[in-house]
């Protein structure tokens, strides 16, 4: 039960970091409640949540079908390298490039929010490999195992901290708007100093093997 608790927070914490800064998906959310109401916004980052649990849960496959092959144990660890390297890198670049953004509309009918947020969410190719490479780190570090209930609180887990993120743009746009450009630099280098521990973590595993 105890290492429930430690996988759901972990992933959740992920999930929630990896939302934090300003982009397609918490942008859309915030600008839906504006234009067509909070409660059309909480919708819309329903359907964005439900596509998480979604990939989340393609990558915990795509994880467990390597690991169920010894032999490509270690490429898993390298794939995982590579992952944390390039989402290092990504969120330093980001930080550097933080702009203050024009703001755009979004036409979002009542009709179509949640499936307005489904298509945005599948748009995001980044979040398979994402939770893949936190996947195999929280396997790697025995907080999950390839079990119906680990899965479950993983996937749920990446949901939660998703649509939390969402809500909080939805219900707060107008209180963050004016501190968007920093907030969205400092959370970036921290998700890239975050990715530089996983990276760090897991290359000291393969050079210990």
């Amino acid at each position: 039960m105890l290492h429930l608790l430690i996988l759901f927070f972990a992933t959740f914490s992920a999930a929630f970091m990896a939302t934090v800064p300003p982009g397609l998906l918490n942008m859309n959310a915030a600008k839906t409640s504006v234009e067509k109401g909070k409660a059309d916004g909480i919708i819309f980052s329903l359907g964005v949540a439900t596509v998480v649990v979604l990939q989340a849960t393609i990558a915990v496959y795509i994880s467990k079908f390597l690991y169920n092959n010894p032999q490509v144990i270690d490429v898993l660890l390298k794939i995982a390298v590579g992952v944390f390297a390039f989402f290092a890198v990504y969120f330093f670049v980001a930080a550097k490039k933080t702009k203050k953004k024009v703001k755009k509309k979004v036409k979002v009918s009542k009709k179509n929010s949640y499936f307005k947020g489904m298509l945005l969410g599948a748009l995001n190719l980044l979040t398979i490999p994402y939770y893949s490479g936190l996947n195999i780190m929280w396997n790697a570090s025995g907080w999950i195992k390839f079990k119906i209930w680990d899965i479950l609180t993983f996937v749920l887990a990446a949901g939660a901290g998703t649509f939390t993120v969402l809500y909080m743009y939805t219900v707060y746009f107008n209180k963050l708007e004016r501190k968007t450009n920093r907030f969205s630099k400092n959370s970036n280098y921290i998700l890239s100093l975050l990715m530089l521990v996983l990276l760090a973590i897991t290359l000291s595993r393969i050079f210990y093997r």
